[in-house]
């Protein structure tokens, strides 16, 4: 993911200096060891353990075209953006790996989307993440060393792997030389210790028939050889530079085992007489040693003794001393706490106090202030002046009033000549 994603991956270092949980959010901070501080890049070697056991340099890089990251690539910021795309699609290929099905984060998809959707699988799974969510958008760090080694967890549980008892390669003997006088061995008895231990595995099988047939063919083949050898044509200078040249092929050499018993016995008493000859030489060292330590303990003791006698009534009247001061210090803890209270109930007299005099200096300002006065002036003589307009038009007013009432009577008064009906002028005869 490119511009939508890395505009997000510096939310979580504000100042560039990586928090514990809770630092800068208001949140307790739980005081932890000294250790605390490398425990991602534990978790981190772990995650790359499983990962490997997952097969993801196969399944997940090959197919994704991505480079291995490092044995502490997300304990360590190197690239957030970079990082932050790194987590999220090794978060989704760890979750379908778990068998539950997830799609890969876009590039221009929501961070804050693909968070909530990857911390909701990982609760899904019985696990806890009891931590705000923008702790996941710089791509780095313990929170999200701990979602992938939980995601890598689950995945591992998915596919039932197993822990098989462990195969240790055959180790090769290492050959130790031995010196020549204790390695070297004549003929004579190597012979002879292959005799013994041939008569000894072969006393409990022997035929005495077979035997008198053996011994019987080995004398007539010694007769013969005996008989083929008696005259020899070979030179005696040549048969001495033969017998030195092959004498150095004929020492055998036998090479000790370290895991042989009888050399474990052999170091035990050298061991041992070493420790002996250590312990006599050590020994009066020792008692003197001893001896000195309880001459000095029991002066020590019989010092600490006349010093207590000594110191008796210094001691009670430190004791009487000290009683006084526990009494003295619950007396003023007492004190302290009228004090306390007292203090209490003088803040809010004062509060009160406080009260009052605001109450007073906003009576006394208004008392003062002449702007009410003025206030009621020009009201007064703006009522005086529509008293005036009023009167005009009540005057107006009844002056139409009255031409109406006369318009009305003369109209009246015509309208009653005119309906009189005049009377037919009669003449005397």
């Amino acid at each position: 993911m490119t511009a939508a994603l890395a505009v997000v991956t510096t939310s979580g270092l504000e100042d560039g200096v990586p928090r514990s949980r809770g630092e800068g959010t208001g949140e307790v901070v739980v005081e932890r060891g000294p250790g605390a501080a490398y425990h991602m890049f534990v978790v981190m070697e772990d995650l790359v353990e499983k990962l490997k056991l997952l097969r993801y340099e196969e399944e997940f890089l090959r197919k994704s075209n991505l480079k291995a990251p490092s044995r502490h690539y997300f304990a360590l910021p190197t690239n957030p953006g970079e990082q932050f795309y790194m987590f999220c699609t090794l978060a989704a290929w760890l979750i379908n790996k778990a068998g539950r099905p997830f799609e890969q984060p876009q590039e221009y998809d929501d961070p804050n989307a693909t968070i909530s959707n990857i911390l909701s699988e990982l609760r899904s799974f019985g696990r806890t993440a009891d931590f705000p969510p923008s702790k996941l958008k710089s791509g780095y760090g313990e929170h999200v060393c701990y979602v992938l080694d939980c995601l890598a967890e689950e995945a591992l549980k998915y596919i039932g792997f197993t822990w098989k008892r462990p195969i240790y390669p055959v180790e090769e003997l290492e050959e130790e030389t031995v010196a020549e006088d204790d390695a070297e061995l004549t003929l004579n008895k190597v012979d002879e210790e292959f005799v013994e231990e041939e008569t000894d595995n072969e006393e409990n099988f022997i035929d005495l028939n077979v035997l008198k047939a053996q011994t019987y063919h080995l004398d007539m083949n010694e007769t013969a050889k005996q008989e083929d050898i008696l005259e020899s044509t070979t030179d005696a200078a040549e048969w001495s530079l033969e017998v030195e040249r092959v004498l150095p092929q004929l020492k055998v050499t036998i090479r000790t085992d370290n895991k042989d018993w009888r050399i474990h016995v052999d170091q035990m008493h050298q061991h041992k007489s070493g420790i002996e000859s250590a312990l006599k030489e050590t020994k009066g060292f020792l008692d003197k040693l001893h001896n000195e330590i309880t001459r000095t303990l029991e002066k020590i003791g019989s010092r600490e003794k006349y010093i207590n006698n000594q110191l008796e009534n210094l001691v009670q009247e430190y004791r009487a001393a000290q009683a006084q001061l526990s009494e003295a210090k619950e007396r003023y803890q007492q004190g302290n706490g009228g004090v306390t209270e007292r203090t209490r109930l003088l803040s809010e007299v004062m509060e009160e106090l406080e009260k009052v005099k605001q109450e007073m200096e906003e009576k006394g300002s208004s008392m003062t202030d002449g702007a009410p006065l003025v206030k009621i002036k020009q009201s007064l003589t703006k009522l005086k002046q529509e008293t005036v307009e009023m009167d005009i038009r009540i005057g107006i007013v009844e002056h139409t009033l009255l031409q109406s009432k006369l318009k009305e009577k003369s109209n009246m008064t015509r309208n009653m000549h005119a309906t009189v009906i005049p009377e037919p002028a009669t003449g005397f005869y």
